[in-house]
């Protein structure tokens, strides 16, 4: 994930939940700016999805995570916006995008949103 875009991170999360729930391994890497999603604060679209039954963006992730979708935060990326590892969800982790990617088996996708 590229941008703090809430949306595009609430589609990317379906998606990836849909495939955890399909008992596929999903990583997401979430990068600078975007590891301010992560923080737990409402998205400006979260009532509008709580109006027709789905969750809020925080619910969303709480459940990819349940599903074991590995959720991963930029280390320079928390830096970057002022968050630390304590106030995340203790589920993902911190890394950078070098060892993200070490962690990848051969043959896996890699998908940027």
């Amino acid at each position: 994930m590229l941008t703090a875009d809430a949306e595009r991170l609430r589609g990317a999360l379906t998606v990836a939940a849909a495939q955890a729930a399909l008992g596929e391994p999903v990583a997401m890497l979430l990068l600078h700016d975007a590891v301010t999603l992560l923080g737990g604060a409402p998205a400006p679209a979260d009532a509008r999805h709580r109006a027709h039954g789905l969750p809020t963006l925080a619910e969303l992730i709480g459940d990819a995570l349940e599903l074991g979708v590995e959720l991963v935060a930029c280390e320079s990326g928390l830096d970057l916006v002022g968050l630390s590892a304590e106030e995340l969800d203790a589920r993902v982790s911190v890394s950078g995008p070098v060892t993200f990617l070490q962690g990848r088996e051969a043959g896996e996708q890699l998908l940027l949103v």
